[in-house]
């Protein structure tokens, strides 16, 4: 059986508060990773709160990239959801770099078994 798509999560810590926020900077981010990963860019849509706080998704061919943050806390949430000839490893590599967490967790699921005849 085959996986239809793969399905990151990642948990940042210690990220800089101030980077977690700033909108253009993380939808920068997100678009580098999935220049990594291999995807096609279809276009994005970001969210500051207020006080603080951002969330950026990054719509792509093979679905998606995101992320959401707590800056008062130096905490991120971030996923990569890609199907086809795509290298989410390499996204998550890059968010890592850009992000510089002192901490991460990465979990990886493939999502959508199915049968090969």
């Amino acid at each position: 059986m085959n996986a239809l798509a793969t399905h990151v999560h990642l948990e940042l810590w210690g990220v800089e508060g101030a980077l977690l926020d700033d909108p253009l900077r993380l939808e920068q981010a997100l678009m580098a990773a999935a220049a990594a990963a291999k995807c096609t860019v279809l276009g994005s849509v970001k969210h500051h709160f207020e006080p603080h706080g951002v969330s950026v998704v990054v719509l792509v061919a093979e679905s998606h990239l995101s992320i959401h943050t707590w800056p008062e806390h130096e905490y991120a949430a971030a996923d990569i959801l890609t199907c086809g000839e795509t290298l989410p490893q390499e996204g998550v590599n890059s968010l890592i770099a850009q992000l510089k967490p002192v901490r991460s967790e990465v979990q990886r699921y493939q999502r959508g078994y199915v049968q090969t005849l």
